[in-house]
């Protein structure tokens, strides 16, 4: 794409913000000196944070019943990274993108990852699909395909994954995420134990191929397309398969995908204990796997999450290192700045979490003192980072204003002009 957001825009749209900016850091800076916190390091450890965008996350997407495309749609893997580019120059913090396969296979992963790099993009995890069927594929996945009835579609399957392996080396990725639709509608239609077992034998050979310095995330979801059983359908069993297939093989937590009301901090709690958590895909919900922007619904719930993160991080528990990507669905906002937004409010919980008085809390914890306990919690909480996160963007060469810098761009509809639509509101998921 011919056009771009220059550094020199960036850094004169920031003039405007510049003034008040300074003024609310230094106030909070007061703030914080008081409690013994030097927002310095705060900030320096905000400016470190990363969290990856998906490839898919800058297309529209959709529900069952229909797609409305935005206008300048990225139309293939090379403009969705130019897309992705455009999000990490503004916020500084989404330096990675995460490749799903075969929606993004190209003919050459060197000319793909050299675009990458001159965008001063790299690779996370690769993703695979056997959740839907491609063209000439030979056999069908309508009734699933890592734990399917026929061992042709299941080495099919397989294959697949050990592909985007290999393509994922191609592109220096750091891992692959597993996930499959496989489930059952009915009961009675499928044998559950029968069904676990064939996606175990399926997993271990996919395990077998991977690199030395890799990592497998498995990712479960409660519901969705199967309505009445998952294969995979929870973190127990999520984090049993882990450990069946050995130390490379970690559970991925999807915000998204847990039954309503679970306590997801705790689960993360636990997986980081048995040193079983691969990373998250961050987002919200409402109702179901609805997928929606990061914290735009649970706030709370997402600092709970950091705050159990955070005190791994503080206590250098042996075996932490997961990895963040937003996965979010974009049906009625500009993807782009969906995710800009995302990414900030990801940051902000982290930031949020670092100001949790550590020692104070364990000693609340130690002396059953809920009351103050939760207090210290919500004192970090309660506490607007918005300056941090700003002054972290800024320092780092990122917009103070993300979304009013990209509007004043005027991107999108730059985009449009060289990406013309075509012409169909479409249907389904994307």
């Amino acid at each position: 794409m011919g056009y771009k957001i220059t550094a020199e825009f960036v850094s004169e749209h920031n003039e405007q913000y510049l003034p008040v900016l300074k003024r609310e850091y230094e106030g909070l800076a007061e703030k914080l000196i008081n409690q013994g916190i030097s927002i310095a390091e705060i900030t320096s450890k905000a400016r470190q944070f990363q969290v990856a965008v998906p490839t898919w996350g800058v297309g529209t997407g959709g529900t069952r019943f229909a797609r409305f495309p935005n206008p300048g749609e990225p139309r293939n893997i090379f403009e969705k990274l130019d897309d992705c580019s455009v999000i990490n120059q503004l916020v500084r913090s989404t330096g990675k993108v995460s490749p799903h396969f075969p929606w993004d296979k190209v003919s050459d992963p060197g000319e793909l990852k050299q675009h990458a790099n001159s965008l001063g993009l790299g690779f996370d995890t690769v993703n695979s699909n056997t959740f839907q069927d491609q063209a000439n594929q030979e056999h069908s996945y309508k009734y699933g395909s890592l734990s399917h009835t026929s061992e042709a579609t299941r080495d099919q399957a397989v294959a697949h994954n050990i592909e985007c392996i290999e393509l994922g080396q191609k592109l220096d990725a750091a891992g692959i995420t597993v996930w499959v639709g496989d489930g059952s509608n009915f009961p009675g239609q499928q044998h559950f134990q029968h069904s676990l077992e064939r996606y175990l034998d399926s997993m271990k050979k996919i395990y077998a191929a991977l690199p030395d310095d890799w990592q497998m995330l498995i990712e479960h979801k409660m519901f969705e397309p199967a309505f009445y059983s998952t294969v995979i359908q929870d973190w127990g069993t999520n984090v049993l398969c882990a450990m069946e297939l050995g130390e490379k093989a970690r559970s991925l937590v999807d915000l998204g995908h847990h039954a309503p009301n679970v306590n997801i901090e705790m689960i993360v709690a636990r997986l980081i204990q048995f040193k079983k958590l691969a990373g998250f895909h961050f987002n919200d919900s409402k109702y179901g796997d609805d997928d929606l922007d990061s914290a735009s619904i649970h706030p709370y719930q997402q600092f709970l999450i950091f705050n159990e993160l955070v005190d791994a991080e503080y206590r250098k528990q042996d075996g932490f290192s997961p990895t963040y990507m937003l996965d979010q669905s974009h049906n009625v906002t500009d993807p782009i700045e969906s995710l800009m937004n995302s990414a900030i409010e990801v940051q902000r919980s982290y930031v949020q979490a670092l100001l949790v008085d550590r020692e104070a809390l364990y000693a609340y914890q130690e002396s059953n003192d809920a009351l103050m306990a939760s207090n210290t919690l919500k004192a970090a909480f309660n506490t607007d980072v918005s300056s941090i996160l700003a002054m972290a963007r800024a320092d780092n060469g990122g917009a103070i204003s993300p979304i009013e810098a990209f509007r004043d761009s005027h991107y999108r509809s730059e985009a449009a002009k060289a990406r013309p639509a075509s012409g169909q509101s479409g249907s389904g998921i994307v």
